[in-house]
């Protein structure tokens, strides 16, 4: 298990390790239901993640052709958090292969983080539930280094490698996001092709792309 050429490797969380578009899609509803539209099958959920939940709500109500008040608008934000922190892993699961493929990447030493622009908060109760924290030495989230910070910048792709106490890294991600922050933090990117892409796979500029975990160890050597 010697000799795999990256010392770091960080994951995006909604759409790369969890497929958490019932839980998220399901606080959506909660909030349009609050604003007087109807419901959309939880499905049809993945096409809005990306940037985090309050994007999502702007998508749901943009595409329904509602502008409403900015305060108004906050409320129903904070309404959304609130049931999606109470709500969190009721149908959320890791993505296919995960937690073997995590295994594997420890097995051979390597120091496994979680990047995401999800609250700090949300992340690690999310992870807490479904039994993975121990797994990460550090959990970034979008709110974690301040305004301004979160993908596509790269400054919490910097904050993984300081607190990861340097070495070479890569980051796996499924989105614009994901690609353009390792491309600004000059890091490999794989992206996955069962996340919540943005743009076709081909298209979202990672330097590999893997269909399935069991894929990632080889690619990530390919890499390297």
């Amino acid at each position: 298990m010697q000799n795999f050429p990256f010392d770091i490797v960080g994951f995006d969380l909604d759409g790369t390790l969890l497929d958490t578009h019932g839980d998220l899609g399901a606080a959506v509803n909660h909030a349009l239901s609050l604003a007087g539209r109807p419901n959309r099958p939880l499905g049809s959920m993945r096409a809005l993640i990306g940037g985090g939940a309050k994007r999502m709500l702007e998508r749901a109500l943009d595409e329904d052709g509602v502008a409403l008040p900015e305060d108004e608008f906050k409320a129903l934000y904070r309404e959304l958090l609130g049931h999606y922190e109470a709500n969190i892993a009721v149908h959320t699961q890791v993505f296919p292969g995960g937690e073997a493929m995590l295994d594997d990447l420890a097995e051979r030493g390597v120091r496994l983080a979680v990047v995401t622009n999800k609250f700090e908060r949300f992340a690690r109760l999310v992870l807490d539930q479904l039994g993975l924290t121990h797994r990460f030495y550090t959990v970034i989230g979008g709110d974690t280094l301040g305004p301004g910070k979160a993908k596509p910048a790269p400054d919490q792709l910097h904050e993984m490698i300081a607190r990861g106490g340097g070495g070479r890294a890569a980051y796996v991600g499924d989105t614009t996001y994901d690609t353009l922050a390792a491309k600004a933090a000059d890091l490999p990117c794989v992206a996955v092709g069962f996340g919540f892409n943005d743009l076709p796979l081909a298209q979202l500029g990672a330097d590999a792309a893997i269909d399935h975990f069991d894929e990632l160890v080889c690619a990530l050597e390919a890499l390297g």
